[in-house]
């Protein structure tokens, strides 16, 4: 919702906040706006479906207090997050900067990527995974996978500035290249190894990848047109719209991806799975840990 909000251009379809043009937000004919006023529709819709994940995030709190331990902390974080998070989508509109436009975006990013990790950390899976090992995994897959995540999230700043700032859309697409480099790289490391989660985080990554460059290319021809071929892009069509809001999207899927990867790592890492990453003999580490 966010994401379309911003390719339509309908961020300060109302000047205030959190009331809608005066009105309670959640008391406002928001169906009534449907056909008589898309850019309406669409901005309090994404602003009814942060209540939603708000008072989501608020029944995880309870549950996560409920449960104790590294759970309560987490769901804490989560629900602060998401409070923070709402708080600047309503600066954005009191102040109407572009600035915190693109500060929103890259949060909710951010945020998303936080509960997708929150949710791995939850899988039943890890009594397992933590008993496989792997002689494979190098020092070097290690290093690239913590730093594919910072560089996603650097890429997807650049795409906040080109989509609400309207700058760096050079830096934005020669950045992807290097972006794309780094991510295969992890993706070979991932593949490579003998672990399972390693490898299902590889293919996750291999997907989201490649369905976010497609959409790159298709978001550039849509706003910017293609002269070679002869493609004009025509402002606020639908396959603009489409193109561009599903980019932003899946380049959050992406972050989330490169996270869980990196966090898959660590996690195997602490527990001792990975051996080849040991700097002494995996008979003596056995030994020791003996």
């Amino acid at each position: 919702m966010g994401a379309l909000v911003t390719t339509l251009k309908a961020g300060m379809a109302f000047a205030d906040w959190p009331s809608s043009d005066g009105q309670n937000m959640l008391l406002y004919p928001w169906l009534s706006d449907f056909r008589v006023n898309n850019e309406k529709f669409v901005e309090h819709g994404h602003r009814l479906a942060g209540v939603l994940i708000g008072l989501v995030a608020i029944a995880l709190a309870t549950a996560g207090w409920r449960a104790g331990g590294w759970q309560r902390r987490w769901t804490l974080g989560i629900l602060l997050a998401v409070t923070a998070q709402g708080g600047l989508g309503g600066a954005r509109v009191l102040f109407d900067r572009g600035t915190l436009a693109m500060l929103h975006s890259v949060t909710g990013a951010m945020f998303f990527s936080l509960c997708v990790v929150f949710r791995v950390l939850l899988m039943s899976g890890w009594q397992r995974w933590l008993r496989q090992s792997d002689q494979r995994f190098s020092v070097g897959g290690l290093a690239i996978c913590l730093v594919a995540p910072l560089v996603v999230l650097a890429q997807y700043i650049l795409g906040g500035a080109l989509r609400h700032l309207h700058l760096l859309r050079t830096e934005h697409v020669i950045s992807a290249v290097f972006v794309s480099l780094v991510c295969a790289a992890a993706v070979w490391h991932l593949l490579t190894s003998s672990h399972r989660l390693l490898r299902y985080c590889g293919i996750f990554i291999v997907g989201t990848l490649s369905l976010q460059v497609g959409l790159g290319l298709g978001a550039l021809s849509t706003r910017f047109g293609v002269e070679a071929l002869g493609y004009v892009a025509v402002s606020g069509s639908l396959e603009q719209a489409i193109a561009c809001s599903l980019h932003t999207v899946t380049g959050m899927f992406l972050f989330a991806s490169t996270n869980c990867a990196a966090l898959a790592v660590l996690r195997l890492k602490s527990a001792g799975c990975l051996t080849g990453l040991a700097l002494t003999p995996p008979d003596l580490l056995s030994g020791g840990a003996a």
